[in-house]
């Protein structure tokens, strides 16, 4: 079995060659077949130099596009390189590399798709809002897949070749999530299973202001939702409209009931108005629904 190790890195400069060095000693003792590939997404600093001199094989971006389109570069070229798994680890050090072993054992017992579980394992250091937004996120995922998926945001994973295959990664927001949603509904076997996340050194790039990441996690689980439930999102969203509708024709109808009063011209035709867009947005789930992949 051909492995990947895939290591995203965007000016890592500092931790890049320790990264390396970390993976190559723990894939030599384990006597792999393997290559590790870095996937510099735009660097301004040293990283794709130093990686190359540390013995990756380095592709650059020629400018930032972000996590999303880095994982979908990683598949491309880990298959390229005649990926038989993949092995999917940051680069700040956050993730063990000598956990890799644990994550390409469960790949040989017949798993597709391999999570490295951060809630389940050790945890040094994570920021609260971080940690909450990783709770509500996994039971998001585990709700819409049926599946118990305990840290459904790590990006430490590792999946094979078909899975790399035929798992299509579309977001540019919610890859790891979407892998996961989309490799169960291919019926693959996933698994995750307790790792320890270290302390980050310097500050994080995707936590900088804690109110501005609450609200972009909360609108991409409004997003996973939209995009693979449609029929609970616009149904949910639809249902409360019309309800509303309904209370307002109670009232209504209460007025008429117990003042004789027939008019309300207004109130009436915003009662209609709700009552139609609420069954519309509900009409349009259903239709989602049947269109969804």
């Amino acid at each position: 079995m051909k492995v990947i190790v895939a290591i995203p890195a965007f000016n890592e400069e500092k931790s890049i060659k320790e990264v390396i060095s970390r993976v190559t000693k723990v894939m030599d003792a384990g006597r792999y077949n393997y290559q590790v590939l870095v996937v510099d997404d735009g660097s301004k600093d040293k990283t794709a130099e130093i990686a190359k001199k540390a013995g990756a094989v380095v592709y650059s971006h020629p400018k930032n596009y972000g996590l999303a389109e880095t994982f979908r570069t990683e598949i491309e070229k880990a298959l390229q390189l005649g990926a038989d798994a993949v092995v999917h680890i940051d680069a700040d050090m956050q993730y063990r590399a000598e956990e890799i072993p644990k994550l390409l054992k469960e790949i040989k017992n017949g798993y597709g798709l391999v999570i490295g579980s951060r809630l389940k394992g050790t945890i040094e250091e994570m920021p609260a809002i971080k940690k909450l937004g990783n709770i509500a996120f996994s039971k998001a995922i585990s709700n819409i897949t049926k599946l118990k998926i305990s840290d459904a945001q790590s990006g430490f994973r590792a999946f094979t070749r078909k899975v790399a295959e035929e798992v299509e990664i579309t977001s540019n927001h919610t890859y790891t999530q979407e892998q996961i949603i989309r490799a169960v509904k291919k019926k693959f076997k996933i698994k995750d299973v307790p790792i320890y996340f270290a302390k980050r050194e310097g500050k994080s790039r995707l936590i900088s202001n804690p109110f501005e990441y609450a609200i972009k996690a909360w609108i991409n689980i409004i997003r996973v939702y939209r995009d693979y439930e449609p029929l609970k999102f616009f149904g949910t969203i639809g249902g409360l409209i019309f309800g509303i509708g309904f209370l307002m024709g109670i009232y209504i109808l209460y007025l008429y009931l117990t003042t004789g009063i027939v008019g309300h011209v207004p109130l009436v035709m915003l009662d209609v108005l709700t009552l139609s867009f609420g069954l519309q947005v509900i009409i349009f789930g259903f239709l989602a629904d049947m269109l969804k992949k």
